[in-house]
Protein backbone atom coordinates (compact mmCIF):
# COMPACT_ATOMS: atom_id res chain seq x y z
CA UNK A 1 0.00 0.00 0.00
CA UNK A 2 2.79 2.42 0.06
CA UNK A 3 4.04 3.82 -3.41
CA UNK A 4 4.00 6.92 -4.83
CA UNK A 5 2.61 7.80 -8.86
CA UNK A 6 2.22 11.00 -10.77
CA UNK A 7 -1.28 12.34 -10.92
CA UNK A 8 -3.02 12.93 -14.14
CA UNK A 9 -4.87 16.24 -15.08
CA UNK A 10 -7.26 16.41 -18.39
CA UNK A 11 -9.02 19.24 -19.29
CA UNK A 12 -10.99 18.81 -22.96
CA UNK A 13 -11.77 21.78 -24.28
CA UNK A 14 -14.49 22.05 -27.49
CA UNK A 15 -14.36 23.79 -30.66
CA UNK A 16 -15.50 27.17 -28.70
CA UNK A 17 -12.54 26.50 -26.32
CA UNK A 18 -14.78 25.52 -23.54
CA UNK A 19 -14.04 23.00 -21.13
CA UNK A 20 -16.20 20.08 -22.02
CA UNK A 21 -14.65 16.91 -20.08
CA UNK A 22 -12.44 17.24 -16.99
CA UNK A 23 -10.48 14.45 -15.00
CA UNK A 24 -7.77 14.53 -12.41
CA UNK A 25 -6.48 11.09 -10.38
CA UNK A 26 -3.90 8.98 -9.69
CA UNK A 27 -3.54 5.12 -10.72
CA UNK A 28 -0.91 2.22 -10.83
CA UNK A 29 -1.14 -1.01 -12.42
CA UNK A 30 0.30 -4.48 -11.28
CA UNK A 31 0.91 -6.66 -13.92
CA UNK A 32 1.90 -10.48 -13.99
CA UNK A 33 3.45 -11.18 -16.59
CA UNK A 34 5.63 -14.89 -17.91
CA UNK A 35 9.48 -14.20 -17.55
CA UNK A 36 11.88 -16.11 -20.29
CA UNK A 37 12.29 -19.08 -17.71
CA UNK A 38 8.87 -19.64 -17.64
CA UNK A 39 8.35 -18.62 -14.22
CA UNK A 40 5.81 -15.42 -13.34
CA UNK A 41 6.81 -12.15 -11.69
CA UNK A 42 4.63 -9.15 -10.67
CA UNK A 43 5.87 -6.02 -12.14
CA UNK A 44 4.66 -2.61 -10.43
CA UNK A 45 3.56 0.02 -13.64
CA UNK A 46 3.92 3.65 -12.30
CA UNK A 47 2.17 7.17 -14.81
CA UNK A 48 5.68 9.04 -15.67
CA UNK A 49 5.85 13.20 -15.31
CA UNK A 50 4.81 13.19 -18.84
CA UNK A 51 1.48 12.04 -19.63
CA UNK A 52 0.01 12.89 -23.20
CA UNK A 53 -3.77 12.74 -23.92
CA UNK A 54 -3.77 12.13 -27.43
CA UNK A 55 -7.46 11.33 -29.02
CA UNK A 56 -9.54 12.22 -25.82
CA UNK A 57 -12.69 13.40 -27.08
CA UNK A 58 -15.87 15.27 -25.82
CA UNK A 59 -18.87 13.28 -26.79
CA UNK A 60 -22.61 14.32 -27.32
CA UNK A 61 -25.99 13.17 -27.36
CA UNK A 62 -24.94 10.46 -29.47
CA UNK A 63 -21.05 10.35 -29.44
CA UNK A 64 -19.18 8.82 -26.22
CA UNK A 65 -17.02 11.00 -24.40
CA UNK A 66 -13.45 9.99 -24.12
CA UNK A 67 -10.56 10.39 -21.56
CA UNK A 68 -7.28 8.93 -23.37
CA UNK A 69 -3.56 8.72 -22.27
CA UNK A 70 -0.20 7.66 -22.98
CA UNK A 71 2.52 7.31 -20.68
CA UNK A 72 6.22 5.66 -20.92
CA UNK A 73 7.37 3.42 -23.60
CA UNK A 74 4.58 2.23 -25.46
CA UNK A 75 1.71 1.78 -22.47
CA UNK A 76 -1.74 3.93 -22.91
CA UNK A 77 -5.34 3.81 -20.76
CA UNK A 78 -8.49 5.02 -21.75
CA UNK A 79 -12.35 5.51 -20.22
CA UNK A 80 -15.25 5.68 -22.69
CA UNK A 81 -18.38 7.64 -20.80
CA UNK A 82 -21.59 7.77 -22.05
CA UNK A 83 -24.88 9.39 -21.10
CA UNK A 84 -28.43 9.87 -20.35
CA UNK A 85 -31.17 12.63 -20.45
CA UNK A 86 -30.33 12.78 -16.45
CA UNK A 87 -27.19 10.53 -15.78
CA UNK A 88 -23.40 10.11 -16.96
CA UNK A 89 -21.20 7.21 -15.91
CA UNK A 90 -17.78 5.07 -17.36
CA UNK A 91 -18.37 2.70 -19.65
CA UNK A 92 -15.36 0.60 -21.03
CA UNK A 93 -11.38 1.06 -19.30
CA UNK A 94 -9.12 0.12 -22.42
CA UNK A 95 -5.61 -0.53 -21.03
CA UNK A 96 -2.31 -1.28 -22.85
CA UNK A 97 0.83 -2.06 -21.57
CA UNK A 98 3.43 -2.88 -23.71
CA UNK A 99 6.11 -5.47 -22.33
CA UNK A 100 9.00 -3.82 -24.62
CA UNK A 101 9.77 -1.47 -21.98
CA UNK A 102 12.81 -3.21 -20.19
CA UNK A 103 12.68 -1.11 -17.62
CA UNK A 104 9.26 -2.32 -16.32
CA UNK A 105 9.26 -6.07 -17.87
CA UNK A 106 13.22 -6.94 -17.75
CA UNK A 107 12.82 -10.56 -18.64
CA UNK A 108 9.45 -10.66 -20.44
CA UNK A 109 9.08 -13.31 -22.55
CA UNK A 110 6.74 -11.91 -24.67
CA UNK A 111 7.15 -9.11 -26.31
CA UNK A 112 5.02 -6.18 -27.64
CA UNK A 113 1.54 -4.37 -26.51
CA UNK A 114 -0.82 -6.18 -24.87
CA UNK A 115 -4.29 -5.04 -24.40
CA UNK A 116 -7.22 -5.61 -21.91
CA UNK A 117 -10.89 -4.30 -21.70
CA UNK A 118 -12.89 -4.32 -18.79
CA UNK A 119 -16.14 -3.01 -17.50
CA UNK A 120 -15.98 0.02 -15.80
CA UNK A 121 -17.94 -0.18 -11.91
CA UNK A 122 -18.59 3.58 -11.78
CA UNK A 123 -22.14 4.30 -10.63
CA UNK A 124 -24.77 6.82 -12.96
CA UNK A 125 -23.92 10.06 -11.82
CA UNK A 126 -26.21 13.30 -12.16
CA UNK A 127 -25.37 15.43 -14.97
CA UNK A 128 -23.62 18.66 -13.61
CA UNK A 129 -22.38 17.31 -11.07
CA UNK A 130 -18.74 16.04 -10.44
CA UNK A 131 -18.00 12.58 -9.41
CA UNK A 132 -15.40 12.63 -6.61
CA UNK A 133 -13.44 9.40 -4.93
CA UNK A 134 -10.94 9.77 -2.49
CA UNK A 135 -10.25 5.91 -1.65
CA UNK A 136 -8.65 3.56 -3.60
CA UNK A 137 -10.65 1.14 -5.87
CA UNK A 138 -9.34 -2.15 -7.46
CA UNK A 139 -10.20 -3.27 -10.96
CA UNK A 140 -8.71 -6.57 -11.80
CA UNK A 141 -8.61 -8.80 -15.05
CA UNK A 142 -6.52 -10.89 -16.99
CA UNK A 143 -3.58 -10.85 -14.72
CA UNK A 144 -3.75 -6.72 -14.52
CA UNK A 145 -4.60 -4.97 -11.08
CA UNK A 146 -5.62 -1.77 -12.07
CA UNK A 147 -5.39 0.37 -9.08
CA UNK A 148 -7.11 3.97 -8.83
CA UNK A 149 -7.55 6.70 -6.21
CA UNK A 150 -7.90 10.91 -5.84
CA UNK A 151 -10.67 10.47 -8.73
CA UNK A 152 -12.07 13.74 -9.74
CA UNK A 153 -13.94 13.88 -12.90
CA UNK A 154 -17.09 15.20 -14.59
CA UNK A 155 -17.74 14.19 -18.30
CA UNK A 156 -20.57 16.33 -20.99
CA UNK A 157 -19.86 19.76 -18.70
CA UNK A 158 -21.99 22.32 -18.90
CA UNK A 159 -21.28 26.07 -20.02
CA UNK A 160 -17.72 25.16 -19.85
CA UNK A 161 -17.76 25.11 -16.03
CA UNK A 162 -16.76 22.15 -13.58
CA UNK A 163 -20.19 21.63 -11.51
CA UNK A 164 -19.30 22.34 -7.77
CA UNK A 165 -22.36 19.67 -6.68
CA UNK A 166 -20.00 16.90 -6.15
CA UNK A 167 -21.45 12.89 -6.24
CA UNK A 168 -19.06 11.18 -3.55
CA UNK A 169 -18.20 7.10 -4.60
CA UNK A 170 -19.82 4.97 -1.60
CA UNK A 171 -16.10 4.31 -0.25
CA UNK A 172 -15.98 7.99 0.40
CA UNK A 173 -19.50 8.21 2.73
CA UNK A 174 -18.99 7.88 6.44
CA UNK A 175 -20.15 5.03 8.23
CA UNK A 176 -22.29 5.33 11.66
CA UNK A 177 -18.65 5.27 13.42
CA UNK A 178 -16.75 7.80 10.73
CA UNK A 179 -12.90 7.22 10.44
CA UNK A 180 -10.38 9.19 8.40
CA UNK A 181 -11.18 8.57 4.79
CA UNK A 182 -8.25 5.91 3.91
CA UNK A 183 -6.25 7.40 0.43
CA UNK A 184 -2.75 5.43 -0.90
CA UNK A 185 -1.64 8.84 -1.77
CA UNK A 186 -1.60 10.76 1.78
CA UNK A 187 -0.48 6.58 3.31
CA UNK A 188 3.43 7.89 4.12
CA UNK A 189 2.11 11.67 4.96
CA UNK A 190 -0.39 9.97 8.24
CA UNK A 191 1.96 7.27 9.27
CA UNK A 192 4.46 9.74 10.27
CA UNK A 193 2.34 11.45 12.57
CA UNK A 194 1.03 8.38 14.43
CA UNK A 195 5.11 7.51 15.66
CA UNK A 196 6.28 9.13 18.84
CA UNK A 197 9.40 11.36 18.19
CA UNK A 198 12.09 9.56 17.57
CA UNK A 199 14.06 8.95 20.72
CA UNK A 200 18.39 10.15 20.75
CA UNK A 201 18.83 6.73 22.58
CA UNK A 202 18.45 3.27 20.72
CA UNK A 203 15.01 2.86 19.91
CA UNK A 204 12.63 0.38 21.15
CA UNK A 205 11.74 -2.56 18.86
CA UNK A 206 8.67 -2.86 17.86
CA UNK A 207 6.65 -6.23 18.92
CA UNK A 208 5.56 -8.47 16.95
CA UNK A 209 1.92 -7.54 15.40
CA UNK A 210 -1.24 -9.16 16.57
CA UNK A 211 -2.74 -11.45 14.85
CA UNK A 212 -6.09 -10.51 12.94
CA UNK A 213 -8.82 -12.62 11.44
CA UNK A 214 -10.26 -11.41 8.59
CA UNK A 215 -13.08 -12.79 5.77
CA UNK A 216 -15.61 -11.49 3.24
CA UNK A 217 -18.88 -13.47 2.14
CA UNK A 218 -20.23 -13.64 -0.97
CA UNK A 219 -24.02 -13.78 -0.19
CA UNK A 220 -24.50 -15.75 2.53
CA UNK A 221 -21.67 -17.54 2.15
CA UNK A 222 -17.28 -17.16 3.45
CA UNK A 223 -15.50 -16.86 0.16
CA UNK A 224 -12.05 -15.74 1.71
CA UNK A 225 -10.46 -16.38 4.82
CA UNK A 226 -7.50 -14.60 6.27
CA UNK A 227 -4.80 -15.48 9.14
CA UNK A 228 -2.78 -12.88 9.23
CA UNK A 229 -0.17 -10.38 11.57
CA UNK A 230 0.85 -7.36 9.49
CA UNK A 231 3.73 -5.36 10.24
CA UNK A 232 4.67 -3.04 7.41
CA UNK A 233 8.48 -1.31 6.85
CA UNK A 234 8.33 2.12 5.87
CA UNK A 235 11.60 3.17 4.03
CA UNK A 236 11.09 7.43 4.09
CA UNK A 237 14.03 9.70 5.10
CA UNK A 238 14.30 7.25 8.30
CA UNK A 239 12.55 3.66 7.86
CA UNK A 240 9.80 3.23 9.87
CA UNK A 241 7.62 0.05 11.41
CA UNK A 242 3.77 0.41 12.13
CA UNK A 243 1.45 -2.79 13.15
CA UNK A 244 -1.78 -2.87 11.98
CA UNK A 245 -3.85 -3.25 14.99
CA UNK A 246 -6.66 -6.02 13.97
CA UNK A 247 -9.06 -4.84 16.49
CA UNK A 248 -9.00 -1.56 14.92
CA UNK A 249 -9.17 -3.06 11.41
CA UNK A 250 -12.26 -3.15 8.91
CA UNK A 251 -12.21 -6.01 5.90
CA UNK A 252 -13.97 -4.92 2.98
CA UNK A 253 -13.20 -6.51 -1.04
CA UNK A 254 -14.86 -8.72 -3.18
CA UNK A 255 -14.95 -12.14 -4.48
CA UNK A 256 -14.54 -13.49 -8.33
CA UNK A 257 -14.28 -16.66 -10.30
CA UNK A 258 -10.62 -16.47 -10.24
CA UNK A 259 -9.70 -13.40 -8.72
CA UNK A 260 -10.50 -12.03 -5.06
CA UNK A 261 -9.60 -8.38 -3.72
CA UNK A 262 -8.75 -8.37 0.57
CA UNK A 263 -9.23 -4.88 1.50
CA UNK A 264 -8.08 -3.76 5.02
CA UNK A 265 -8.53 -0.17 6.56
CA UNK A 266 -7.02 -0.01 10.07
CA UNK A 267 -8.71 3.27 10.47
CA UNK A 268 -5.64 5.51 10.72
CA UNK A 269 -5.38 6.44 6.97
CA UNK A 270 -3.81 3.07 6.21
CA UNK A 271 -5.13 1.02 3.57
CA UNK A 272 -3.46 -2.59 2.02
CA UNK A 273 -5.07 -4.02 -0.64
CA UNK A 274 -3.82 -8.35 -1.29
Amino acid sequence: GFFQSYAVEVDIKDASNATCLYAEWMMRFLIKYETNSSDYKTAALNLTSSVTHNGSVCGNDTQAALVAVQFGEGHSWSVNFTKTNETYQGDFITFTYNTNDTAVFPDAKRKGPVTIVVKDTMHPVRLNNVFVCHNADFLEAENVTQVFWNVTVQAFVQNGTISKKESRCRADIPTSTPTVPPTIANVTTASTTTLSPVPTTAPKPVENPDTGNYSLKSGNKTCLLATVGLQLNVSQDKPLLININPKTTSADGTCGNKTATLKLNDGNSTLIGF
